[in-house]
């Protein structure tokens, strides 16, 4: 039983929807069936109100005329009603006698055998026309009157136009109602995607679903929000290939332009060499590093994990660093203890503190400490790296982590293509870390949230 409940699908599913609309169509048509079908049968069975009237007044006149002149005044009153009324009409007491000085047939005493009343259903099978017997309304004991049925209050005239109305007009505009109720319910969204699609198709990336769409609570709104962080995805990483496309553009008119300058001056070869192999190695870094934080930015799959020791990758980054930069090793510091393990992809995280340490290094006077710490944050560690580089505007924390920003009136320094912090971020979000920045006495500090060893 448990197994069966997990199977079934959420509240807000569209089987519920689908599931109400559906029972609730099948009870409304069985309703609707047995309803119209006993008014129709009343309709068609019994005499309509006005006949009913109509014969209870002519049993009124016929009981006036009785008491007014006996069978006198019945005869000229069956004189009257027969100028109006075709079939036969007469007025009998309670043994079935004439009131009138007319007797009766043998036939019309067959007929007073099976009278039918006002009440009576009125059998369409019947081949002749029934006798109906009508009390007088103030005395009914002193008589009855007989009346052949009036055609023109047979019922059933309109049998075949209530069947087709019961059996196909009616259940035709609810089965209407029921499939606009399932184009709102499926269809309508669908044609949603469908445009969203189209747009798509039409290079209209920043089209999006409406928010009737994505609001749904059902697998058709997880779909337009699915749908919808697709076309965000799809369009910033657009966005950022095409930013990416002309800022690099634009770093290689640099250098392009300074060889062209270098080869047209007169110069000595070996200045000329060592100009082109410096403005080589920056393209090809630049290069490397565009196409590098592009990967990063489209790449989705996960990535290898591992248990890394903080520490020993910090001792061997740290040495290279100190090498590059000539900095001495007591410029680099780390008060991170032995048990600092995090999970993640070596060669990524790597990357992603070295370009941090080097972006610290960068900024930071030549005699400025660059320190390294951490502490356990439950199933995190939280890593910082402080440096002495004067900070950066509080209105630019967020946008020194974009391509190609280098923001040397607020941090002086040279070198680099303002790409090392990208890079840097999109590592650590490709293994589930974060990296912001922050503020702090005399420096910037760029925080690390990564998973800790399980």
């Amino acid at each position: 039983m448990s197994k069966l409940l997990r199977r079934l699908p959420g509240r807000h599913s569209v089987f519920w929807k689908l599931a109400l609309l559906l029972v609730g169509f099948c009870l409304l048509m069985i309703w609707l069936s047995w309803t119209w079908s006993r008014y129709a049968e009343k309709r068609n069975a019994y005499l309509s109100d006005e006949a009913r009237f109509t014969l209870s007044e002519y049993a009124a006149q016929a009981e006036r005329a009785w008491v007014a002149g006996q069978q006198a005044g019945v005869d000229t009153w069956l004189q009257q009603i027969g100028r109006s009324e075709s079939g036969w009409v007469g007025v009998i007491g309670g043994d079935l006698q004439s009131l009138s000085s007319y007797p009766l047939s043998d036939v019309e005493r067959q007929h007073m055998t099976f009278l039918r009343g006002l009440d009576w259903p009125v059998s369409r099978r019947s081949v002749t026309t029934p006798w109906l017997k009508v009390p007088f309304p103030t005395d009914p004991s002193a008589g009855s009157l007989v009346i052949e049925l009036p055609k023109r209050f047979v019922p059933g005239r309109y049998l075949l136009v209530w069947r087709v109305l019961i059996n196909g007009v009616i259940p035709g505009a609810f089965t209407l109602l029921l499939c606009v109720g399932l184009y709102r319910l499926l269809i309508q969204p669908l044609n949603h995607l469908r445009a969203q699609a189209n747009a798509w198709r039409a290079d209209q990336l920043g089209h999006r679903l409406s928010s009737q769409m994505i609001n749904r609570q059902d697998e058709l709104g997880e779909l337009g929000r699915a749908f919808d962080q697709m076309a965000e995805r799809l369009h910033s990483t657009v966005i950022v290939q095409q930013q990416l496309l002309r800022d690099m553009s634009h770093e290689l008119r640099t250098p392009l332009s300074r060889l062209r300058v270098a080869c047209e001056i007169e110069q000595s070869l070996p200045a000329l060499r060592g100009r082109l192999g410096r403005e080589v190695d920056g393209m090809q870094r630049l290069v490397d590093d565009t196409l590098q934080l592009a990967w990063l930015d489209t790449e989705r799959q996960q990535l290898p994990m591992e248990e890394i020791q903080v520490l020993t990758l910090w001792e061997m980054l740290a040495e290279n660093a100190c090498f590059e930069s000539g900095w001495p090793a007591a410029q680099l510091q780390c008060d991170l203890d032995a048990d600092c393990w995090v999970r993640g992809h070596l060669n990524t995280l790597a990357q992603a503190l070295e370009n941090i340490l080097r972006n610290a290094i960068r900024h930071s006077p030549p005699q400025g400490i660059v320190s390294l710490h951490g502490r356990r944050d439950g199933a995190f560690w939280l890593i910082w790296l402080d440096d002495q580089g004067g900070g950066v505007d509080p209105r630019e924390l967020e946008r020194i982590f974009a391509p190609f920003t280098r923001l040397d009136g607020s941090r002086p320094g040279n070198g680099g293509f303002g790409l090392g912090l990208s890079i840097a971020r999109n590592s650590l979000a490709l293994q589930g870390g974060t990296l912001w920045a922050e503020n702090i006495m005399g420096g910037l500090r760029l925080n690390m949230r990564l998973l800790a060893k399980h």
